[in-house]
């Protein structure tokens, strides 16, 4: 068998453990993905001929994003394979790959996926943003990220979090609780990403100052939002006047980012969905952009990916 040689003793030494991974997982991930035959000896990574344009153009990749993340995860070579098997990877360009916040422990917060970092700057491009796509692809995430930092950078004077709070058939009457016990079950996905930002205590704090307000889509009929960014999540499962009814809620210096999964909705007809609806009717508006998220932007455990893939081969036959 032919072997080509990918020189690597340019990098960093450090840096090439980091690409190999603990006990050479990431190696073992690239030699599965493509189905080759890959050895690392004293930084030269030696590959079969077959493979190596392909196989060369995922790990110089590897390398950019190590130079940019300072790590590399399964998940990432996974990506970064899947793009240049499907010649794409001349699309892959850090300088698309900007950090668009911090955690609370200070870890920096960058899009992972081509289709994140297209949202990412859908977000500062446009004052409407329509997110679609299945689930695990960060769309709640990464727009409450977006949020608190626009809320630190005084760009906006409040976050408001909403969603529809009746999914499954269920109806909150029936739950145990006052209104906030009821409603909060449901928004767990977005007091979630909120922790993460800010952590408990000031969040907590900062909804007791009315700064972040959470709250199920009903309670914004009648409003305007004025100095916000308003974020909509499970917007699947809106029907048609409620996604009226909320787009016509924007005031001025306001954002609205409207995030949903159509293949997940709830309503007893998937023609009454309101996201459906608004993202045929809408497009060719400055000032909204639509972004559609697809299974390779998954960020979730690599299962999660395989899993959508099966059931859209069962949904689609």
């Amino acid at each position: 068998m032919s072997y080509k040689n990918i020189d690597l003793s340019s990098k960093n030494y450090e840096d090439v453990q980091l690409f190999a991974g603990i006990n050479d997982i990431n190696l073992e991930t690239i030699k599965k993905e493509f189905g080759c035959d890959l050895i690392l000896r004293d930084q030269i990574l030696k590959c079969d001929s077959e493979y190596s344009e392909e196989i060369e153009a995922a790990v110089k990749a590897s390398f950019d994003l190590i130079t940019l993340q300072k790590k590399i995860s399964v998940q990432d070579i996974l990506y970064l394979c899947q793009l240049s098997k499907n010649h794409r990877l001349q699309d892959f360009d850090l300088k698309h790959l900007k950090p668009l916040g911090k955690t609370r422990s200070g870890k920096i917060i960058y899009p992972k996926t081509l289709g994140q970092a297209i949202l990412c700057d859908a977000f500062k491009n446009n004052d409407i943003i329509f997110a679609s796509g299945v689930a695990g692809t960060g769309k709640t995430y990464l727009a409450v990220c977006y949020a608190v930092s626009c809320l630190k950078e005084d760009k906006v004077e409040k976050i408001i979090l909403t969603r529809p709070a009746v999914e499954a058939g269920e109806s909150l009457g029936f739950l145990p609780g006052d209104m906030k016990d009821k409603v909060d079950p449901y928004l767990r996905p977005l007091y979630d990403a909120l922790y993460d930002m800010l952590g408990v205590e000031n969040v907590e704090r900062l909804i007791e100052k009315q700064v972040i307000e959470i709250a199920p889509l009903a309670f914004m009929r009648g409003r305007t939002l004025s100095n916000a960014i308003v974020i909509l999540d499970e917007a699947q499962n809106t029907t048609k006047a409620q996604m009226k009814m909320f787009l016509t809620r924007m005031g001025q210096k306001t954002k609205m980012i409207i995030n949903g999964d159509i293949t997940q909705i709830d309503l007893i007809r998937k023609e009454e969905s309101g996201l459906v609806q608004a993202t045929r009717i809408l497009k060719g508006i400055h000032g909204i952009g639509f972004v559609e998220m697809s299974k390779e932007d998954v960020v979730r455990h690599p299962l999660v990916q395989k899993i959508i893939e099966r059931y859209d081969t069962i949904e689609n036959s």
